[in-house]
């Protein structure tokens, strides 16, 4: 569903979207399910002519079962997410598959200034290519991207990759991508 309002063009794309369609089930699942049960206590609990309204204390042991069975209902629905989490994570930001090409993407006031490396394959040398807030990648390569910053904290954001990482001065940050061909 995500898929079709932000293309997915990164390789890990749809792990993310995955991810983000799980949280939305168990979360939009137990929503619903606590709201149709508050406003059925209160239209079972109201005031009725005749018949004051009853007050519940919680206290009672069959009454605590009501919130005691949901809770831990929830806590294995987050131990799922966590898990899926954790696997998105470590397939984005901790395994740094081998690159195909490095690219240093540099933030500062008013740009954004991207380094390929030239014809040597290497950055840091005479004939460094350099773009200014165009990132020109070949489809179905590798990349790690070195992200820093000349002045102030800086967001990368490029929504159809799934990357958004903070560029921070005198720190560089190293990671990567694999765009894709869609439809």
């Amino acid at each position: 569903m995500i898929e079709r309002m932000v293309l997915q063009a990164s390789s890990y794309a749809g792990s993310i979207d995955g991810l983000i369609m799980l949280i939305l089930v168990l979360v939009g699942f137990w929503f619903i399910l606590a709201e149709g049960m508050f406003f059925y206590l209160i239209w079972r609990f109201r005031e009725k002519p005749g018949q004051k309204s009853e007050y519940i204390t919680g206290k009672e042991k069959h009454i605590k079962r009501w919130v005691t069975v949901p809770h831990a209902l929830v806590l294995v629905c987050d131990v799922f997410i966590i898990i899926g989490a954790i696997n998105v994570w470590y397939d984005v930001k901790q395994h740094l598959p081998e690159a195909d090409y490095t690219v240093r993407i540099i933030g500062q006031q008013w740009a954004w200034v991207f380094q390929h490396p030239g014809s040597d394959g290497e950055l840091d040398t005479e004939d460094d290519i350099y773009t200014t807030d165009d990132l020109y990648v070949e489809n179905d390569r590798t990349y790690h991207f070195q992200l820093t910053s000349r002045d102030v904290l800086h967001d990368f954001s490029v929504p159809v990759f799934r990357i958004k990482q903070d560029a921070v001065p005198g720190r560089t940050i190293t990671g990567w991508f694999h765009p894709i061909m869609t439809g």
